[in-house]
């Protein structure tokens, strides 16, 4: 009876082992949720957050230099007052006129090089040839004047000669064009045809004001 008893009490042993056992492996098995998890995923969250925001303020300091070069732009016809007087000194053999151009734009801008001229006459347009001169870029300060020169041949000769009717003047780099009246003499002497007698000279080859 006492093996018997000892026997049973061995398998029970065993037995309670053996079932402590399999609950141990199905709890390994299928764990429950860690209770940080939540945690751990708001992280991520915050992260990936972070990081968008570095990348939108990387996009918005690109390209944020300035597209200009430093350099001040053209002076534009429209901002522009373009007038023109008669400085030629009497006695002269060659006639002068001053085409002054007044910067009324509300910007500096700047003049670089020769106008465009050309004179208006009763046998066609005349079209002023350039000097030749050094023409410097210059800075036109808002509500300041530049002049330039035209010259021409005085009409000494007696005769009739090419009469002009207008000045037209295109400021350096435009299209656009403005039509004064003439204030020169009233008529050119006839050449040969072999080259312009109208010559011109570069901004602010006739003064600058201040």
């Amino acid at each position: 009876m006492r093996v018997t008893k000892l026997t049973i009490a061995a398998l029970a042993v065993v037995a309670s082992l053996s079932l402590t056992a399999c609950q141990n492996e199905d709890v390994a098995a299928d764990p429950e949720p860690a209770a940080s998890a939540p945690t751990a995923n708001g992280d991520d969250t915050e992260q990936g957050e972070g990081e968008g925001q570095n990348q939108d303020q990387e996009g918005t300091g690109a390209g944020t230099g300035s597209a200009e070069d430093g350099k001040v732009a053209d002076c534009r016809t429209d901002e522009l007052e373009v007038t023109a007087s008669d400085v030629t000194i009497e006695g002269d053999t060659v006639g002068t006129v001053a085409v002054e151009f007044t910067n009324g734009g509300g910007r500096d801008c700047t003049l670089t090089g020769y106008a465009g001229v050309d004179l208006k006459t009763n046998a066609g347009p005349l079209s002023a040839e350039r000097t030749g001169e050094e023409a410097p870029s210059v800075v036109l300060k808002d509500g300041k004047s530049v002049w330039f020169a035209v010259t021409y041949p005085v009409n000494d000769s007696g005769g009739s000669g090419v009469r002009v009717t207008g000045l037209v003047v295109t400021p350096p780099n435009e299209t656009k064009s403005v039509t004064l009246d003439w204030p020169g003499g009233s008529s050119l002497p006839v050449t040969d045809g072999s080259g312009t007698p109208v010559k011109v000279g570069p901004i602010g080859s006739a003064g600058q004001g201040d």
